[in-house]
């Protein structure tokens, strides 16, 4: 019986203790911590009072050096009143608030919550971390949370950058300041003008999602709607179409981001760059820019534009564009470019080099022969570039055009894309009389497979372009067309010579052809070793075929316009003459043969030359299809 007793007393003191485990858990759950309750200690004064207001209301007042403490949390004031059942502290007078040593808050006046830990500063308020500090009159901060809120005007400083608005919130754990209402950041660089913006003050990273606009000290403007700027590294993303704007130009695009220490900037989405100086603008869905070397790369659809006089602009498309410039001397030297210098991006006008130029056709005069009869020169002309857009339409330009090309083969073409190092100079190594005012930058395009040119008077498309803005010819390569009303022009290389956006001149090199429309049946055909022609007033008006020898096929026209036949003939040299767009006169010069057939005796096999490829389907019809 005692063992059956001492057994159920046990099972009974395990129920018990199973009964108190349960409750002790349950209560733990609900009663909070101790640590959790912070009360607010007096821990300095000069003096101390304690004044009941009723049966529930008691406080404590303490003057002079006061220095009280919440857990980590010291509060230092000349006065202050503790409520020891609400624990509500009100300081006067000198107010510093020190939160672990590592975020420091000041003021003249301070209602503290402790319940909620939530702090009402006024006056004066000053709330720093050691490295940035937040000014403002009125502040709320969480002690628990480590926020920061005003409403009425406050200042942010983080070295030398300084933030102000109507309203901020502070998170001083993250280091990130929201600012809302007249933003204003002010930085060595730039001053940017919002109405909400986040700034990071320990990463100096800015965002933005509403219109804002960006002041570059050193010139430029942007105007974004989102983006984000590290004022820190000089880095910057843009969103939402943003557009920048410099001392020359103005870029554009649905996203762009820059970064200052390379210099290089990228563009994204139907980006556009529009150089109002210069005259021209770079489509295309993506585009790199290199600021430091003044030059930019355009790839995906991209078309370029030069501004022509009225609406008659010149668009060019090509899978790929590129630009950049180079300086040379008032001896045509090649000069190594200074980042300062880029800034001055002051192309050469041609024309202000006419007289220079008519000094150099005089002396290449001197070393032509006085006859045309093909055979080559002693003399070399070295560089075709020296005698550019001063030829007249008399006997002699057209002989010294015409020696020039035949010794083209001379040249190296190749000579556009290299850079030309033997005759690269450092600054440093030109004298003070080589290097003058005469010294020039030079922009150049380059153009790179399936390159189609669109102008309303002519058109051209080839694998790849060379312009530049020293002699403004467009220079055209492997299997180039040039078409201008009902004409074709083809051969292995195309000059096409500007002026005013223009085309003044056109040297055809090597297996030159150019065909005239008719009808379906009918082309008047001109072919040679080379040709050159001229324009007026953007139409083709006269053109020279030269060759061993030059062939045309050509239908001559009586006073009623009705065909008479069809001439085919060869010769030294070929004229053409045109009127109302087409071929009206044709002249031989030299060694003349040919045949004259009827028109309703034409052998099918006389009808085409040669090297004949009507070719209209590459032509651009629109300026429009450049863009698909």
């Amino acid at each position: 019986m005692k063992f059956i007793k001492r057994l159920k007393y046990l099972f009974f003191l395990l129920v018990m203790l199973h009964v108190q485990l349960i409750s002790f858990a349950q209560d733990s759950l609900v009663t909070p911590k101790a640590d959790t309750i912070r009360e607010i200690q007096i821990i300095q004064g000069n003096s101390l009072r304690e004044k009941t207001i009723d049966s529930v209301t008691r406080l404590q007042t303490i003057a002079g050096n006061v220095i009280l403490k919440e857990g980590v949390t010291l509060f230092y004031c000349d006065s202050a009143t503790i409520n020891k059942e609400t624990n509500i502290l009100e300081a006067f007078g000198n107010i510093h608030i020190n939160q672990n040593d590592s975020i420091n808050t000041y003021s003249q006046y301070l209602k503290y919550i402790g319940k909620d830990r939530i702090a009402f500063l006024k006056k004066d308020v000053r709330l720093t971390d050691k490295k940035v500090t937040l000014y403002t009159q009125e502040l709320e901060y969480n002690l628990a949370t480590s926020i920061g809120k005003y409403k009425n005007g406050g200042k942010v400083v983080n070295g030398k950058t300084i933030l102000t608005s109507t309203e901020g919130i502070y998170y001083a754990d993250t280091k990130d300041i929201f600012f809302k209402k007249k933003v204003h950041l002010i930085d060595p660089k730039y001053d940017i003008i919002n109405d909400t913006l986040l700034y990071n003050t320990q990463t100096q990273i800015s965002s933005w999602n509403t219109p804002t606009f960006i002041k570059s000290k050193n010139g430029g403007d942007i105007y974004s709607s989102n983006g984000s700027y590290d004022l820190k590294n000089g880095k910057a993303f843009f969103g939402n179409r943003t557009i920048i704007k410099d001392s020359t130009r103005t870029y554009v695009a649905d996203k762009s981001a820059y970064d200052e220490l390379t210099g290089i900037a990228q563009l994204e989405g139907n980006a556009i760059i529009k150089d109002s100086v210069n005259g021209y603008s770079i489509l295309g869905n993506q585009i790199y820019l290199d600021k430091n070397n003044n030059s930019f790369l355009a790839t995906r659809k991209p078309v370029l534009i030069f501004k022509g006089e009225g609406y008659d602009s010149t668009y060019i498309a090509a899978d790929t564009l590129f630009s950049g410039v180079e300086k040379r001397d008032s001896l045509g030297r090649k000069i190594e470019i200074s980042k300062d210098t880029l800034k001055a991006d002051s192309v050469i006008d041609h024309s202000k080099k006419i007289n220079k130029t008519n000094k150099l056709n005089k002396a290449v005069n001197k070393n032509l022969p006085d006859s045309l009869n093909g055979k080559k020169d002693k003399k070399f002309v070295e560089d075709l570039s020296l005698v550019k857009n001063n030829y007249s339409k008399d006997k002699v330009g057209i002989k010294n055009l015409d020696t020039l090309i035949t010794q083209k083969r001379q040249i190296d073409t190749n000579k556009i894309f290299s850079d030309q190092s033997d005759t690269t100079l450092k600054q440093s190594d030109l004298t003070k009389n080589e290097v003058s005012k005469k010294d020039t930058i030079i922009r150049f395009f380059i153009a790179f497979h399936n390159v189609k040119i669109f102008n309303d008077s002519l058109q051209s498309v080839a694998d790849s372009l060379y312009y530049s803005t020293e002699d403004s010819i467009f220079r055209l390569f492997k299997n180039p067309l040039v078409f201008s009303n009902n004409s074709q022009i083809a051969g292995d290389t195309i000059y096409i010579y500007t002026k005013n956006q223009k085309a003044d001149r056109l040297f055809v090199f090597d297996n030159g052809i150019i065909i005239n429309k008719l009808n379906s049946r009918m082309y008047n055909q001109i072919a040679g070793r080379t040709l050159n022609g001229y324009f007026k007033n953007g139409e083709l008006d006269y053109m020279r075929a030269k060759g061993f020898p030059a062939e045309s096929i050509f239908y001559p026209q009586d006073d009623d316009s009705a065909f008479v036949g069809m001439n085919r003939s060869k010769g030294d040299i070929i004229d053409l003459y045109f009127k109302k767009k087409e071929i009206n006169k044709v002249k031989f010069v030299n060694n003349v043969e040919g045949t004259l057939y009827p028109i309703r005796q034409i052998p099918e096999k006389q009808r085409l030359l040669k090297n004949f490829l009507w070719q209209d389907k590459r032509r651009p019809k629109n300026k429009l299809e450049l863009f698909e």
